[in-house]
Protein backbone atom coordinates (compact mmCIF):
# COMPACT_ATOMS: atom_id res chain seq x y z
CA UNK A 1 0.00 0.00 0.00
CA UNK A 2 1.43 3.55 -1.30
CA UNK A 3 2.13 6.17 1.41
CA UNK A 4 -0.89 8.37 0.05
CA UNK A 5 -3.21 5.37 0.90
CA UNK A 6 -1.54 4.66 4.35
CA UNK A 7 -1.63 8.13 5.26
CA UNK A 8 -5.51 8.44 4.18
CA UNK A 9 -6.51 5.59 5.92
CA UNK A 10 -4.85 7.11 9.41
CA UNK A 11 -6.35 10.79 9.21
CA UNK A 12 -9.63 10.41 7.25
CA UNK A 13 -10.49 7.23 9.20
CA UNK A 14 -13.69 8.22 11.12
CA UNK A 15 -15.56 9.83 8.70
CA UNK A 16 -18.44 8.69 5.96
CA UNK A 17 -20.10 10.07 3.01
CA UNK A 18 -23.84 10.70 3.64
CA UNK A 19 -26.74 8.41 1.39
CA UNK A 20 -30.04 8.34 -0.45
CA UNK A 21 -31.49 5.08 -0.31
CA UNK A 22 -34.46 3.17 -1.57
CA UNK A 23 -36.11 0.36 0.19
CA UNK A 24 -33.35 -2.38 -0.07
CA UNK A 25 -35.51 -5.37 -1.40
CA UNK A 26 -35.05 -8.12 -4.40
CA UNK A 27 -34.91 -6.51 -8.19
CA UNK A 28 -36.45 -3.51 -7.14
CA UNK A 29 -34.57 -1.62 -9.44
CA UNK A 30 -35.95 -3.45 -12.09
CA UNK A 31 -39.35 -4.13 -11.34
CA UNK A 32 -39.28 -0.03 -10.64
CA UNK A 33 -37.99 1.18 -14.06
CA UNK A 34 -40.20 -1.68 -15.99
CA UNK A 35 -43.25 -0.61 -14.15
CA UNK A 36 -42.49 2.70 -15.38
CA UNK A 37 -41.20 2.66 -18.55
CA UNK A 38 -44.19 0.24 -19.39
CA UNK A 39 -46.85 3.23 -18.90
CA UNK A 40 -47.94 5.07 -21.48
CA UNK A 41 -45.24 7.18 -22.87
CA UNK A 42 -46.89 11.53 -23.59
CA UNK A 43 -45.87 13.06 -27.23
CA UNK A 44 -42.77 14.84 -24.91
CA UNK A 45 -41.82 12.26 -23.45
CA UNK A 46 -37.41 12.15 -23.91
CA UNK A 47 -34.62 9.25 -24.50
CA UNK A 48 -32.54 11.27 -22.25
CA UNK A 49 -32.44 14.54 -20.33
CA UNK A 50 -29.08 16.62 -19.39
CA UNK A 51 -29.56 18.08 -16.28
CA UNK A 52 -27.90 21.02 -14.05
CA UNK A 53 -30.20 20.27 -10.98
CA UNK A 54 -31.38 22.94 -8.56
CA UNK A 55 -29.20 24.66 -6.27
CA UNK A 56 -28.60 23.35 -2.53
CA UNK A 57 -30.03 27.24 -0.94
CA UNK A 58 -31.38 28.85 -3.96
CA UNK A 59 -28.44 30.67 -4.81
CA UNK A 60 -26.43 30.68 -7.94
CA UNK A 61 -23.81 28.03 -8.14
CA UNK A 62 -20.88 27.96 -10.63
CA UNK A 63 -20.96 24.70 -12.00
CA UNK A 64 -19.00 23.31 -15.10
CA UNK A 65 -17.76 20.09 -16.38
CA UNK A 66 -14.13 21.12 -15.62
CA UNK A 67 -14.14 22.85 -12.58
CA UNK A 68 -16.05 22.67 -8.92
CA UNK A 69 -18.88 23.77 -7.15
CA UNK A 70 -19.14 26.96 -5.72
CA UNK A 71 -21.95 29.50 -4.34
CA UNK A 72 -21.11 32.40 -6.61
CA UNK A 73 -20.48 35.58 -4.65
CA UNK A 74 -20.41 37.50 -7.63
CA UNK A 75 -24.04 36.97 -8.95
CA UNK A 76 -22.62 34.99 -12.27
CA UNK A 77 -25.04 32.44 -14.21
CA UNK A 78 -22.55 29.79 -15.56
CA UNK A 79 -23.40 28.38 -18.78
CA UNK A 80 -23.94 24.67 -19.38
CA UNK A 81 -21.97 24.04 -22.69
CA UNK A 82 -20.54 20.76 -21.39
CA UNK A 83 -24.18 19.41 -21.43
CA UNK A 84 -24.89 21.44 -24.94
CA UNK A 85 -21.64 19.28 -26.28
CA UNK A 86 -23.25 16.23 -25.26
CA UNK A 87 -25.94 16.83 -26.88
CA UNK A 88 -24.53 17.82 -30.31
CA UNK A 89 -22.91 14.01 -29.62
CA UNK A 90 -26.02 12.65 -29.42
CA UNK A 91 -28.68 14.12 -31.71
CA UNK A 92 -30.45 13.34 -33.77
CA UNK A 93 -29.89 10.00 -32.56
CA UNK A 94 -31.89 10.44 -29.34
CA UNK A 95 -34.39 12.85 -28.23
CA UNK A 96 -33.09 14.66 -25.80
CA UNK A 97 -33.76 18.34 -23.49
CA UNK A 98 -31.69 20.41 -21.34
CA UNK A 99 -33.01 21.66 -18.25
CA UNK A 100 -30.50 24.22 -16.46
CA UNK A 101 -32.02 24.32 -13.50
CA UNK A 102 -29.58 26.59 -11.49
CA UNK A 103 -30.01 29.45 -14.56
CA UNK A 104 -33.75 29.24 -14.49
CA UNK A 105 -33.81 29.51 -10.35
CA UNK A 106 -35.75 26.10 -10.27
CA UNK A 107 -36.66 24.67 -7.44
CA UNK A 108 -37.32 21.00 -6.80
CA UNK A 109 -40.76 21.23 -7.10
CA UNK A 110 -41.37 22.12 -10.46
CA UNK A 111 -37.70 20.55 -11.31
CA UNK A 112 -39.56 17.62 -10.27
CA UNK A 113 -42.76 18.13 -12.77
CA UNK A 114 -40.11 18.22 -15.49
CA UNK A 115 -39.06 14.76 -15.42
CA UNK A 116 -42.42 13.63 -15.02
CA UNK A 117 -43.54 15.91 -18.06
CA UNK A 118 -40.40 14.38 -20.24
CA UNK A 119 -40.67 10.83 -19.12
CA UNK A 120 -36.75 10.41 -19.59
CA UNK A 121 -35.56 6.81 -20.16
CA UNK A 122 -31.82 8.26 -19.17
CA UNK A 123 -31.20 11.22 -16.98
CA UNK A 124 -27.42 12.47 -16.91
CA UNK A 125 -26.19 14.97 -14.22
CA UNK A 126 -22.86 16.79 -13.17
CA UNK A 127 -21.61 15.67 -9.98
CA UNK A 128 -19.19 18.02 -7.86
CA UNK A 129 -17.90 17.84 -3.90
CA UNK A 130 -20.06 20.98 -2.12
CA UNK A 131 -23.27 19.88 -3.95
CA UNK A 132 -22.78 15.75 -4.03
CA UNK A 133 -25.65 14.90 -2.18
CA UNK A 134 -28.08 17.84 -3.68
CA UNK A 135 -27.38 16.19 -7.11
CA UNK A 136 -27.74 13.12 -5.85
CA UNK A 137 -31.36 13.90 -4.95
CA UNK A 138 -32.07 14.58 -8.26
CA UNK A 139 -30.69 11.12 -9.30
CA UNK A 140 -33.23 9.53 -7.19
CA UNK A 141 -36.07 11.12 -8.30
CA UNK A 142 -35.11 9.94 -11.82
CA UNK A 143 -34.73 6.89 -10.50
CA UNK A 144 -37.55 6.46 -8.30
CA UNK A 145 -39.12 7.17 -11.52
CA UNK A 146 -37.76 4.43 -13.99
CA UNK A 147 -35.09 6.27 -15.22
CA UNK A 148 -31.68 5.12 -15.76
CA UNK A 149 -29.24 7.35 -14.19
CA UNK A 150 -25.69 8.56 -15.35
CA UNK A 151 -23.13 10.92 -13.88
CA UNK A 152 -19.98 12.81 -14.48
CA UNK A 153 -17.98 15.46 -13.62
CA UNK A 154 -15.03 15.98 -11.39
CA UNK A 155 -15.68 14.31 -8.23
CA UNK A 156 -16.94 11.16 -9.69
CA UNK A 157 -13.68 10.85 -12.01
CA UNK A 158 -11.27 10.52 -9.11
CA UNK A 159 -13.18 8.27 -6.77
CA UNK A 160 -16.11 6.56 -8.76
CA UNK A 161 -16.25 3.38 -6.46
CA UNK A 162 -17.08 5.37 -3.72
CA UNK A 163 -18.94 7.95 -5.07
CA UNK A 164 -21.73 5.41 -6.16
CA UNK A 165 -21.13 2.93 -2.97
CA UNK A 166 -23.05 4.85 -0.85
CA UNK A 167 -25.53 6.40 -3.44
CA UNK A 168 -27.77 3.37 -5.51
CA UNK A 169 -29.75 5.20 -7.23
CA UNK A 170 -26.91 6.17 -9.55
CA UNK A 171 -26.37 3.16 -12.42
CA UNK A 172 -23.46 4.89 -14.08
CA UNK A 173 -20.69 6.74 -13.87
CA UNK A 174 -18.87 8.73 -16.83
CA UNK A 175 -15.13 8.72 -15.89
CA UNK A 176 -12.57 11.14 -17.55
CA UNK A 177 -13.62 12.85 -20.59
CA UNK A 178 -17.33 12.08 -20.94
CA UNK A 179 -18.31 12.82 -24.17
CA UNK A 180 -17.48 9.73 -25.82
CA UNK A 181 -18.38 7.38 -23.51
CA UNK A 182 -21.42 8.58 -23.05
CA UNK A 183 -22.76 8.16 -26.50
CA UNK A 184 -20.83 4.75 -26.50
CA UNK A 185 -23.17 3.40 -23.46
CA UNK A 186 -26.43 4.57 -24.83
CA UNK A 187 -25.42 3.11 -28.43
CA UNK A 188 -24.88 -0.41 -26.77
CA UNK A 189 -27.86 0.03 -24.43
CA UNK A 190 -30.33 0.61 -27.64
CA UNK A 191 -28.52 -0.90 -29.81
CA UNK A 192 -27.50 1.59 -32.30
CA UNK A 193 -24.17 0.94 -32.39
CA UNK A 194 -24.33 0.21 -36.15
CA UNK A 195 -25.92 3.14 -36.96
CA UNK A 196 -23.90 5.78 -35.97
CA UNK A 197 -23.32 8.13 -38.95
CA UNK A 198 -19.88 8.20 -40.52
CA UNK A 199 -18.79 11.78 -38.22
CA UNK A 200 -19.63 9.95 -35.11
CA UNK A 201 -17.79 6.91 -36.05
CA UNK A 202 -14.86 8.46 -36.97
CA UNK A 203 -14.16 9.78 -33.66
CA UNK A 204 -14.27 6.13 -32.10
CA UNK A 205 -12.15 4.68 -34.87
CA UNK A 206 -9.30 7.30 -34.42
CA UNK A 207 -9.62 5.29 -30.55
CA UNK A 208 -6.92 2.09 -32.52
CA UNK A 209 -7.92 0.47 -29.42
CA UNK A 210 -11.66 0.70 -30.14
CA UNK A 211 -14.20 -2.10 -30.68
CA UNK A 212 -17.88 -2.51 -29.43
CA UNK A 213 -17.97 -4.29 -26.02
CA UNK A 214 -20.42 -6.95 -27.49
CA UNK A 215 -20.84 -10.67 -27.25
CA UNK A 216 -20.54 -13.63 -29.35
CA UNK A 217 -24.28 -13.88 -29.13
CA UNK A 218 -24.33 -9.70 -30.01
CA UNK A 219 -25.48 -9.04 -26.31
CA UNK A 220 -23.45 -6.06 -24.61
CA UNK A 221 -20.37 -6.72 -22.57
CA UNK A 222 -20.96 -3.81 -20.37
CA UNK A 223 -16.88 -4.93 -19.04
CA UNK A 224 -15.69 -3.38 -22.46
CA UNK A 225 -17.19 -0.12 -22.55
CA UNK A 226 -14.01 1.94 -21.73
CA UNK A 227 -14.49 5.32 -19.20
CA UNK A 228 -17.67 3.60 -17.50
CA UNK A 229 -17.83 2.94 -14.11
CA UNK A 230 -21.49 0.71 -13.09
CA UNK A 231 -23.01 -2.09 -11.08
CA UNK A 232 -22.77 -5.68 -10.91
CA UNK A 233 -25.36 -6.42 -8.10
CA UNK A 234 -23.24 -5.36 -5.17
CA UNK A 235 -20.26 -4.38 -7.15
CA UNK A 236 -19.53 -1.66 -8.81
CA UNK A 237 -17.26 -2.47 -11.95
CA UNK A 238 -14.87 0.03 -12.82
CA UNK A 239 -13.47 -0.66 -16.50
CA UNK A 240 -10.37 0.35 -18.38
CA UNK A 241 -9.61 4.42 -19.42
CA UNK A 242 -10.99 5.98 -22.16
CA UNK A 243 -8.98 7.65 -24.38
CA UNK A 244 -8.87 11.63 -24.70
CA UNK A 245 -10.75 12.49 -27.88
CA UNK A 246 -7.63 13.16 -30.28
CA UNK A 247 -9.35 15.85 -32.73
CA UNK A 248 -11.57 17.99 -30.74
CA UNK A 249 -12.61 19.77 -34.54
CA UNK A 250 -14.32 15.89 -34.64
CA UNK A 251 -16.84 17.20 -31.89
CA UNK A 252 -19.77 18.79 -33.66
CA UNK A 253 -20.29 22.42 -32.52
CA UNK A 254 -22.50 22.08 -29.32
CA UNK A 255 -26.14 22.86 -29.59
CA UNK A 256 -25.80 26.54 -27.60
CA UNK A 257 -29.59 27.39 -28.70
CA UNK A 258 -30.80 24.54 -25.85
CA UNK A 259 -29.66 25.90 -23.00
CA UNK A 260 -31.48 29.32 -21.55
CA UNK A 261 -28.94 31.73 -22.93
CA UNK A 262 -30.92 34.56 -22.00
CA UNK A 263 -30.60 33.67 -18.06
CA UNK A 264 -26.45 33.69 -18.26
CA UNK A 265 -24.85 36.63 -16.29
CA UNK A 266 -21.47 37.42 -15.97
CA UNK A 267 -20.32 40.90 -13.74
CA UNK A 268 -19.79 44.09 -15.79
CA UNK A 269 -22.00 42.79 -18.35
CA UNK A 270 -25.20 43.84 -19.97
CA UNK A 271 -27.01 41.20 -20.71
CA UNK A 272 -26.36 37.30 -21.89
CA UNK A 273 -23.52 35.75 -22.86
CA UNK A 274 -21.95 32.39 -22.73
CA UNK A 275 -18.97 30.10 -23.29
CA UNK A 276 -16.77 28.75 -26.26
CA UNK A 277 -14.08 26.16 -25.28
CA UNK A 278 -11.15 26.69 -27.58
CA UNK A 279 -9.29 23.65 -25.72
CA UNK A 280 -9.36 21.11 -23.35
CA UNK A 281 -5.92 20.51 -20.81
CA UNK A 282 -2.99 22.69 -19.56
CA UNK A 283 0.46 21.88 -18.98
CA UNK A 284 1.04 23.48 -15.52
CA UNK A 285 1.62 21.88 -12.56
CA UNK A 286 -0.07 23.12 -10.15
CA UNK A 287 -1.00 21.01 -7.24
CA UNK A 288 -4.66 22.45 -5.79
CA UNK A 289 -6.20 22.74 -9.74
CA UNK A 290 -8.91 19.76 -10.04
CA UNK A 291 -8.86 20.84 -14.00
CA UNK A 292 -6.15 17.62 -13.65
CA UNK A 293 -8.10 15.43 -12.74
CA UNK A 294 -10.00 15.14 -16.00
CA UNK A 295 -7.67 16.00 -18.64
CA UNK A 296 -4.34 15.31 -17.12
CA UNK A 297 -1.35 17.76 -18.48
CA UNK A 298 -1.97 17.40 -21.94
CA UNK A 299 -3.58 19.80 -24.17
CA UNK A 300 -5.51 19.99 -27.03
CA UNK A 301 -6.70 22.16 -29.28
CA UNK A 302 -9.99 23.16 -31.44
CA UNK A 303 -8.84 25.12 -34.77
CA UNK A 304 -9.41 29.33 -35.05
CA UNK A 305 -11.34 28.10 -38.39
CA UNK A 306 -13.96 26.03 -36.28
CA UNK A 307 -14.20 28.24 -33.13
CA UNK A 308 -15.04 31.13 -35.82
CA UNK A 309 -18.07 29.32 -37.22
CA UNK A 310 -19.37 28.73 -33.37
CA UNK A 311 -18.91 32.72 -32.53
CA UNK A 312 -21.03 33.42 -36.00
CA UNK A 313 -23.66 30.76 -34.71
CA UNK A 314 -23.83 32.75 -31.41
CA UNK A 315 -24.48 35.95 -32.93
CA UNK A 316 -26.83 35.09 -34.69
CA UNK A 317 -28.30 33.80 -32.15
CA UNK A 318 -28.23 37.26 -30.46
CA UNK A 319 -25.01 36.46 -28.32
CA UNK A 320 -22.76 39.27 -28.67
CA UNK A 321 -20.51 38.50 -25.11
CA UNK A 322 -18.72 35.47 -25.10
CA UNK A 323 -16.09 34.14 -22.76
CA UNK A 324 -13.81 32.06 -24.56
CA UNK A 325 -13.53 29.14 -21.51
CA UNK A 326 -10.81 26.83 -21.86
CA UNK A 327 -8.57 25.65 -18.80
CA UNK A 328 -6.10 28.12 -19.62
CA UNK A 329 -6.95 30.11 -22.92
CA UNK A 330 -3.33 31.37 -23.96
CA UNK A 331 -1.93 27.67 -23.95
CA UNK A 332 -0.75 28.20 -28.07
CA UNK A 333 0.29 31.35 -28.97
CA UNK A 334 -0.20 30.37 -32.54
CA UNK A 335 -3.88 29.30 -31.93
CA UNK A 336 -4.41 32.64 -30.25
CA UNK A 337 -3.43 34.94 -32.93
CA UNK A 338 -4.49 33.81 -36.14
CA UNK A 339 -7.71 33.54 -34.01
CA UNK A 340 -7.89 36.87 -32.84
CA UNK A 341 -6.61 37.76 -36.94
CA UNK A 342 -9.91 36.04 -38.05
CA UNK A 343 -11.81 37.76 -35.26
CA UNK A 344 -10.77 41.16 -36.89
CA UNK A 345 -10.72 40.45 -40.51
CA UNK A 346 -14.27 38.93 -40.27
CA UNK A 347 -15.38 41.94 -38.57
CA UNK A 348 -17.61 39.72 -36.31
CA UNK A 349 -17.71 42.82 -33.94
CA UNK A 350 -17.91 40.82 -30.34
CA UNK A 351 -16.88 41.30 -26.77
CA UNK A 352 -14.94 38.65 -25.39
CA UNK A 353 -13.42 37.44 -21.96
CA UNK A 354 -10.86 34.77 -21.29
CA UNK A 355 -8.54 33.47 -18.90
CA UNK A 356 -4.53 32.97 -18.60
CA UNK A 357 -1.56 32.15 -16.57
CA UNK A 358 0.91 35.06 -15.86
CA UNK A 359 3.31 33.58 -17.96
CA UNK A 360 1.63 32.36 -21.01
CA UNK A 361 1.76 36.16 -22.34
CA UNK A 362 3.48 38.44 -24.35
CA UNK A 363 2.83 42.62 -24.97
CA UNK A 364 2.28 41.96 -28.64
CA UNK A 365 -0.16 39.07 -28.29
CA UNK A 366 -2.31 41.29 -25.10
CA UNK A 367 -2.58 44.20 -27.60
CA UNK A 368 -3.61 41.99 -30.57
CA UNK A 369 -6.08 40.14 -27.98
CA UNK A 370 -7.76 43.92 -27.31
CA UNK A 371 -7.92 44.43 -30.58
CA UNK A 372 -9.72 41.95 -31.41
CA UNK A 373 -12.64 42.68 -28.88
CA UNK A 374 -11.01 41.05 -25.54
CA UNK A 375 -12.13 43.22 -23.21
CA UNK A 376 -11.20 41.30 -19.84
CA UNK A 377 -9.02 38.83 -18.80
CA UNK A 378 -9.35 36.47 -15.33
CA UNK A 379 -5.72 35.75 -14.08
CA UNK A 380 -4.63 32.73 -11.18
CA UNK A 381 -2.39 35.28 -9.35
CA UNK A 382 -3.34 33.13 -6.38
CA UNK A 383 -0.64 34.25 -3.84
CA UNK A 384 2.12 37.29 -3.29
CA UNK A 385 4.37 35.28 -1.64
CA UNK A 386 7.04 33.69 -3.73
CA UNK A 387 7.40 30.45 -1.93
CA UNK A 388 4.09 29.47 -1.45
CA UNK A 389 4.04 29.55 -5.04
CA UNK A 390 6.80 27.15 -5.18
CA UNK A 391 5.04 24.94 -2.62
CA UNK A 392 2.00 24.74 -4.64
CA UNK A 393 3.82 24.28 -7.80
CA UNK A 394 2.60 27.45 -9.68
CA UNK A 395 5.57 28.23 -12.21
CA UNK A 396 4.88 31.57 -11.66
CA UNK A 397 5.96 34.23 -9.40
CA UNK A 398 4.97 37.99 -8.23
CA UNK A 399 7.00 40.07 -10.37
CA UNK A 400 5.79 38.13 -13.67
CA UNK A 401 1.89 38.39 -12.42
CA UNK A 402 2.70 42.67 -11.89
CA UNK A 403 3.94 42.84 -15.47
CA UNK A 404 1.30 40.42 -17.40
CA UNK A 405 -1.22 42.62 -15.71
CA UNK A 406 0.23 45.97 -16.50
CA UNK A 407 0.77 44.69 -20.02
CA UNK A 408 -2.94 44.05 -19.95
CA UNK A 409 -4.07 47.29 -18.60
CA UNK A 410 -1.63 48.95 -21.32
CA UNK A 411 -3.56 47.05 -24.10
CA UNK A 412 -6.65 47.98 -22.52
CA UNK A 413 -8.09 45.08 -21.08
CA UNK A 414 -9.45 44.78 -17.52
CA UNK A 415 -8.15 42.84 -14.68
CA UNK A 416 -10.11 39.97 -12.93
CA UNK A 417 -7.59 38.22 -10.30
CA UNK A 418 -8.16 34.74 -8.16
CA UNK A 419 -6.29 34.55 -5.32
CA UNK A 420 -6.20 31.42 -2.53
CA UNK A 421 -5.51 31.55 1.04
CA UNK A 422 -4.11 28.52 2.70
CA UNK A 423 -1.88 26.64 0.17
CA UNK A 424 0.78 24.89 1.77
CA UNK A 425 3.40 26.98 3.80
CA UNK A 426 1.02 29.65 4.89
CA UNK A 427 1.04 31.68 7.64
CA UNK A 428 -0.31 34.91 8.71
CA UNK A 429 2.18 36.78 7.37
CA UNK A 430 2.10 35.56 4.22
CA UNK A 431 -1.34 35.82 4.13
CA UNK A 432 -0.63 39.72 4.91
CA UNK A 433 1.70 40.05 1.83
CA UNK A 434 -0.76 38.28 -0.50
CA UNK A 435 -3.07 41.08 0.69
CA UNK A 436 -0.38 43.96 0.04
CA UNK A 437 0.25 42.82 -3.43
CA UNK A 438 -3.15 42.60 -4.37
CA UNK A 439 -3.74 46.34 -3.81
CA UNK A 440 -0.80 47.30 -5.96
CA UNK A 441 -1.66 45.38 -9.01
CA UNK A 442 -3.74 46.91 -11.75
CA UNK A 443 -7.15 44.92 -11.01
CA UNK A 444 -10.58 45.96 -11.29
CA UNK A 445 -11.73 42.87 -9.59
CA UNK A 446 -10.11 40.61 -7.11
CA UNK A 447 -11.43 37.28 -5.18
CA UNK A 448 -9.92 35.32 -2.41
CA UNK A 449 -10.79 32.00 -1.61
CA UNK A 450 -9.71 29.08 0.74
CA UNK A 451 -7.51 26.39 -0.70
CA UNK A 452 -9.78 23.41 -1.76
CA UNK A 453 -7.86 19.71 -1.07
CA UNK A 454 -10.27 17.82 -3.99
CA UNK A 455 -10.00 14.38 -4.41
CA UNK A 456 -7.53 13.48 -7.26
CA UNK A 457 -5.09 16.57 -6.78
CA UNK A 458 -1.81 15.95 -5.15
CA UNK A 459 -2.60 19.10 -2.78
CA UNK A 460 -5.82 16.20 -1.66
CA UNK A 461 -2.82 13.41 -1.35
CA UNK A 462 -0.74 16.38 0.85
CA UNK A 463 -3.46 17.13 3.05
CA UNK A 464 -4.43 13.34 3.73
CA UNK A 465 -0.64 12.54 4.37
CA UNK A 466 -0.25 15.67 6.66
CA UNK A 467 -3.74 15.49 9.10
CA UNK A 468 -4.63 18.91 7.56
CA UNK A 469 -8.33 17.86 7.10
CA UNK A 470 -10.80 19.25 9.89
CA UNK A 471 -12.31 16.31 11.69
CA UNK A 472 -15.29 15.85 10.84
CA UNK A 473 -15.07 16.76 7.07
CA UNK A 474 -18.01 16.27 4.89
CA UNK A 475 -17.87 16.68 1.65
CA UNK A 476 -20.09 19.66 0.92
CA UNK A 477 -17.58 21.40 3.28
CA UNK A 478 -14.80 21.31 0.43
CA UNK A 479 -15.46 24.59 -1.01
CA UNK A 480 -13.78 27.78 -1.46
CA UNK A 481 -16.37 29.97 -0.29
CA UNK A 482 -19.12 28.74 1.98
CA UNK A 483 -16.48 26.64 4.63
CA UNK A 484 -12.98 25.36 4.60
CA UNK A 485 -11.68 20.86 5.40
CA UNK A 486 -8.39 22.57 6.02
CA UNK A 487 -7.21 22.67 9.99
CA UNK A 488 -3.57 23.81 9.79
CA UNK A 489 -0.97 23.31 13.01
CA UNK A 490 -0.36 27.27 12.81
CA UNK A 491 -4.16 27.89 10.81
CA UNK A 492 -6.95 27.03 12.40
CA UNK A 493 -10.14 26.98 9.63
CA UNK A 494 -11.42 29.67 11.48
CA UNK A 495 -8.28 31.73 11.04
CA UNK A 496 -8.34 30.81 7.15
CA UNK A 497 -12.08 32.03 7.15
CA UNK A 498 -11.56 35.07 8.81
CA UNK A 499 -8.54 35.97 6.72
CA UNK A 500 -10.59 35.13 3.71
CA UNK A 501 -13.24 37.66 4.14
CA UNK A 502 -10.14 40.25 5.40
CA UNK A 503 -8.58 40.49 2.17
CA UNK A 504 -11.70 40.71 0.50
CA UNK A 505 -12.79 43.64 2.98
CA UNK A 506 -8.93 45.03 3.01
CA UNK A 507 -8.97 45.28 -1.25
CA UNK A 508 -12.88 46.40 -2.01
CA UNK A 509 -13.27 48.68 0.48
CA UNK A 510 -11.44 51.30 -1.19
CA UNK A 511 -12.87 54.26 -3.47
CA UNK A 512 -11.56 52.31 -6.73
CA UNK A 513 -12.73 48.95 -6.40
CA UNK A 514 -15.85 49.73 -4.45
CA UNK A 515 -17.06 51.85 -7.64
CA UNK A 516 -16.08 49.02 -9.78
CA UNK A 517 -18.45 46.52 -7.42
CA UNK A 518 -20.91 48.92 -7.65
CA UNK A 519 -21.24 49.14 -11.06
CA UNK A 520 -20.86 45.08 -11.54
CA UNK A 521 -24.08 44.87 -9.26
CA UNK A 522 -26.15 47.54 -11.26
CA UNK A 523 -24.94 45.99 -14.69
CA UNK A 524 -28.10 44.11 -15.14
CA UNK A 525 -30.84 44.80 -13.26
CA UNK A 526 -32.42 41.29 -13.89
CA UNK A 527 -29.74 39.73 -11.80
CA UNK A 528 -30.91 41.63 -9.05
CA UNK A 529 -34.60 41.11 -9.46
CA UNK A 530 -33.50 37.80 -9.72
CA UNK A 531 -31.66 36.97 -7.15
CA UNK A 532 -34.78 38.81 -4.41
CA UNK A 533 -37.19 36.14 -6.03
CA UNK A 534 -35.23 33.02 -5.14
CA UNK A 535 -38.51 30.64 -5.13
CA UNK A 536 -39.95 30.21 -1.36
CA UNK A 537 -40.03 26.27 -2.70
CA UNK A 538 -36.51 26.04 -2.34
CA UNK A 539 -37.90 26.42 1.21
CA UNK A 540 -39.85 22.73 0.62
CA UNK A 541 -37.28 20.31 1.13
CA UNK A 542 -33.98 19.59 3.36
CA UNK A 543 -31.59 17.09 3.70
CA UNK A 544 -30.83 15.17 6.64
CA UNK A 545 -27.51 15.94 8.39
CA UNK A 546 -24.70 14.11 7.11
CA UNK A 547 -22.57 11.66 9.05
CA UNK A 548 -18.68 11.49 9.04
CA UNK A 549 -16.96 9.52 6.37
CA UNK A 550 -16.27 6.14 7.72
CA UNK A 551 -13.35 4.04 8.21
CA UNK A 552 -14.18 1.57 5.31
CA UNK A 553 -14.84 4.55 3.05
CA UNK A 554 -11.57 6.00 3.89
CA UNK A 555 -9.98 2.69 3.22
CA UNK A 556 -11.35 2.39 -0.27
CA UNK A 557 -11.12 5.87 -1.12
CA UNK A 558 -7.22 5.65 -0.56
CA UNK A 559 -6.78 2.41 -2.58
CA UNK A 560 -8.76 4.12 -5.13
CA UNK A 561 -7.20 7.28 -5.49
CA UNK A 562 -3.02 6.05 -5.28
CA UNK A 563 -4.20 3.22 -8.18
Amino acid sequence: MSDNQNAFNENLGTRRIPQLRLVNFPNADDIVRQGLLSAPRSAEAVDILLVNPPTPDGGYWIRTQHRVGRRSRENMVWPQVSLAQMAALLHPAYTLKIIDANAERMGWHTFTKLIDRYQPKYYLTQLTAPTLENDMYGVFLAKARGAVTIAFGTHVTPIPRETMRPFPSLDYALVGEPDLTLRDLLDHLEGKINQRPPEIQCIFDKDGGYRPALKEDGTVDMHGIKGLAWRKGDEIILNQPRPFIQNLDDLPIPLHHLLPLQAYRMPLIKGPFTFILTSRGCPAGCIYCIKHVSYQFSARLRSPELIMKELWQLKNLGINNIHMYSDLFTVNRDQVMELCQRMIDEKINIRWMSNSRVDYVDEEMLRMMSKAGNWLISWGIESGNEQILKNAHKGADPAKAERALRWARQAGIKNWGYFIIGLPGETEETIRQTIDFAKKLPLDIALFHVAAPYPGTPFFFEVVKNGWFRPGTRWEQVDMDKGTVLDYPNLSAERLLYWQKRAFREWAFRPGPMFTYLKMLLSDWSTVKSALSVGWQHLTWSTKKEEPISSELASNLGVQIGG
